[in-house]
């Protein structure tokens, strides 16, 4: 059933209402603009967790009715997920349960196959470190630059295709930045990767909360390959992250944890695996975890993509609005058209360090932001124009600081009334009354 009053949207959540001491340890009502990083979780993921406790027991071979009823709850699991992000092809696709989205790219970087040495990644400068640095491990990576707005240079992917044609097998992006909030066209992206016969791996870990994803696009060559996410930013923040992929690259694949669960037969000297997914998902399964993910999905599924967009498209408006409107304040992104953004922004304010504008949020008021470069280094330092000398003077100079800047990044849950309060204490900093 599709949940028709959306005012009463924050009474779905846990601790939104739990003060929150200030600098001077007065209780006051807190405000979270760091939903990016981790979304607080829905109240009905606490249900699910004390009566999944009730039948929980061991996935997949114990002959008990319990370890039954939990086995196929854990197996329904993947055929929602298949069915959630509307794969058309579905036995071409599996489901392999992980942590977070940075242990499903590490797993992925290790797990699909590669040809020979000369095997080139394609990933960007937009991205976030968990869909880089593992990559970096595996071989040769080129990268796609970004514009002076911070936006994908796209035409590069197609240039980088053609040129090492044959070589390049995978290519990497983001679904949307955690920086900016640019949503990249994944499908059309998918178009130009199979052109020249390569795969498409999403980050969708920015994605996955804040619009509907269409794995299987409108054509075969719109599909996207590979999903990663995790369901600590979808409000359960339980430890499970989804890689959804291609069977068929997992079955060439070679594990990368072994152990229980994931073998057929061993013998003293011969081993034989499982197919996928159970040849990834080495010992016991967070099968908790996994209810209150699906419940997650279910919950944004009768909340409405199209109500969360327009929600937090407006949390976006006032933020970016606001904030271009005040003396002082330096904006990264654009900030006259932003149609193809998430509801992030990120900004610094004039000769003022970004940790301290951050305390003075968190400790006059109560919002919490992000500070510094948000685990995605090469991005930040373009946005700011840095050079990287200038990036690392402080791991030289211990009077030099670490460059960063201020995130605020909106749930389905914030209001207009917050990002008023957050406004006028930016104001407040930038006139000097909070020193």
């Amino acid at each position: 059933m599709k949940i028709k009053n959306k005012g009463n949207i924050r009474d779905l959540f846990i601790g939104l209402n739990e003060k929150v001491c200030d600098g001077n340890g007065e209780c006051i009502d807190g405000i979270n603009f760091d939903n990016a990083a981790t979304t607080p979780t829905f109240k009905s993921n606490i249900n699910v967790l004390k009566d999944m406790s009730k039948i929980y027991a061991s996935i997949g071979r114990g002959a008990g009715q319990k370890a039954e009823i939990s086995t196929n709850l854990y197996n329904e699991a993947r055929n929602f997920l298949i069915n959630y992000f509307n794969i058309k092809n579905k036995d071409d696709y599996t489901v392999v349960l992980v942590k977070n989205t940075t242990e499903g790219i590490n797993r992925l970087s290790k797990i699909l196959p590669q040809n020979n040495d000369d095997e080139i990644i394609i990933s960007s400068r937009m991205e976030h470190h968990s869909n880089d640095l593992p990559w970096r491990n595996r071989g040769k990576v080129d990268y796609i630059e970004i514009d002076e707005y911070g936006r994908l240079k796209l035409e590069e992917l197609e240039d980088k295709l053609k040129k090492n044609l044959g070589k390049i097998k995978y290519v990497s992006l983001t679904g949307a930045s955690n920086v900016t909030g640019y949503i990249n066209d994944i499908h059309y992206i998918a178009k130009i990767v199979h052109k020249y016969n390569a795969k498409l791996i999403v980050d969708g870990a920015q994605l996955v909360p804040h619009r509907r994803i269409n794995i299987g696009g409108n054509s075969k060559d719109e599909q996207i390959d590979f999903l990663v996410f995790s369901s600590h930013k979808i409000y359960s923040p339980f430890g499970i992250g989804v890689i959804i992929g291609l069977k068929k690259d997992f079955d060439l694949g070679k594990p990368d944890h072994i152990g229980g669960g994931t073998v057929d037969l061993v013998l003293d000297n011969e081993i034989t695996y499982l197919g996928p997914p159970e040849r990834y998902e080495a010992g016991t399964p967070n099968f908790l975890g996994t209810m209150s993910l699906i419940n997650s999905l279910e919950v944004l599924d009768d909340i409405g993509y199209d109500y969360i967009e327009e929600h937090e498209d407006k949390l976006l408006k006032a933020t970016i609005e606001g904030l271009s409107s005040i003396p002082k304040v330096i904006n990264y992104g654009d900030t006259e058209f932003f149609d193809d953004r998430l509801g992030i922004c990120t900004f610094n304010i004039k000769d003022m360090y970004h940790r301290d504008v951050a305390e003075i949020l968190a400790k006059r008021k109560g919002i919490s932001v992000r500070h510094g470069w948000f685990c995605a280094h090469p991005y930040c330092r373009r946005l700011m124009n840095a050079t990287e000398e200038e990036a690392k003077a402080f791991l030289k100079n211990p009077d030099e600081k670490m460059l960063g800047m201020i995130r605020v990044s909106f749930g389905l849950y914030n209001t207009i009334k917050e990002v008023h309060v957050f406004l006028n204490v930016v104001e407040d900093i930038c006139n000097g009354r909070f020193q």
